[in-house]
C-alpha cells in the first residue's frame, strides 16, 4: 500500500510551489497596508528587500511584513485546530495527525488534547418534581459540554419537563462542571459537587444507578 503521506519529487515541487504563493499573499496584503504608510502601490518597492536596509521605509515595510505573517500563521493555527478535531471525530489516532502535521504522537496529542479519543458526558436532571427524568448526551468538546448544559438548564424553567440541574463528566469519569436552575436568581447556578459524587461509574457498572440517585437527591436539595 502507499503511504499516503509519502513525498515523491513531485510532491516537493508543490510544497515548494505552494510556501511561494503564501510569500506572495503575505506580500500583497503587505503593500496593501503599506498605502496607510504613505506609499501608493506605484510608489511601494517591488519586494520586501527593495528597499535600503537601513531606511525607516525599509523598518515600516518590514515591521508591516511581520505583522501579516504572524496573522496567518494564527489563522494557519486555527484551522489546523478544526482540522485536527474532525479528523478525530474520523476516528483518526493521535499517531496520524503527528505523522500529517510533521510532529511526533505525543507532540500531536499535547497540540490537540481533545481531538481523540476524548469526550464529555452531559447528565441533565429533568422535572420539576419528584420523579425527576433524566437526559445523556456525549459531546467531543468540553466547552460544548458546558454550554449544552447551562442552556438546557437556564431554558428549563420554561416548561414543567426541563432540566433542573447538569453535569458534565470527562473521560476519565470525573464531573469537571455542575449547576442547577437558582429560583433565588432566576438562573443557572454553578457549584462544586461534594467528594463523593465527583467520580461517575461507567454505565452499567456497579454505583453508576447509585451515583444517578445520590446526584439527584443533591439537586432536589438545592432546588
Amino acid at each position: 500500500m502507499v503511504d499516503m503521506w509519502e513525498l515523491d519529487s513531485e510532491s516537493v515541487e508543490e510544497r515548494v510551489a505552494f510556501r511561494a504563493q503564501v510569500r506572495d499573499l503575505v506580500w500583497r496584503e503587505t503593500k496593501r497596508r503599506m498605502r496607510f504608510l504613505g506609499f501608493s502601490e506605484q510608489e511601494g518597492p517591488a519586494t520586501p528587500n527593495a528597499l535600503t536596509p537601513t531606511s525607516a521605509a525599509a523598518k515600516a515595510v518590514h515591521l508591516t511584513y511581520l505583522e501579516v505573517a504572524t496573522e496567518v500563521g494564527d489563522a494557519a493555527r486555527e484551522l489546523a485546530v478544526d482540522a485536527a478535531t474532525r479528523a478525530g471525530r474520523a476516528g483518526t489516532s493521535y499517531a496520524d495527525l503527528g505523522k500529517a502535521s510533521g510532529i511526533t504522537r505525543q507532540a500531536a496529542r499535547k497540540r490537540w488534547p481533545e481531538a481523540v479519543g476524548t469526550h464529555w458526558t452531559l447528565y441533565l436532571l429533568t422535572g420539576k418534581s419528584h420523579p425527576h427524568g433524566m437526559a445523556v448526551q456525549v459531546l467531543r468538546s468540553s466547552s460544548k459540554a458546558i454550554e449544552t448544559g447551562r442552556t438546557a438548564v437556564d431554558e428549563g424553567a420554561l416548561t414543567e419537563d426541563g432540566a433542573v440541574g447538569a453535569v458534565v463528566i470527562n473521560a476519565a469519569r470525573e464531573a469537571v462542571w455542575a449547576c442547577y436552575f437558582d429560583d433565588a436568581t432566576c438562573a443557572p447556578e454553578e457549584i462544586t459537587l461534594p467528594e463523593d459524587l465527583q467520580n461517575v461509574p461507567v454505565p452499567g457498572e456497579d454505583g453508576h444507578s447509585d451515583w444517578l440517585y445520590r446526584w439527584e437527591r443533591h439537586i432536589t436539595h438545592l432546588l
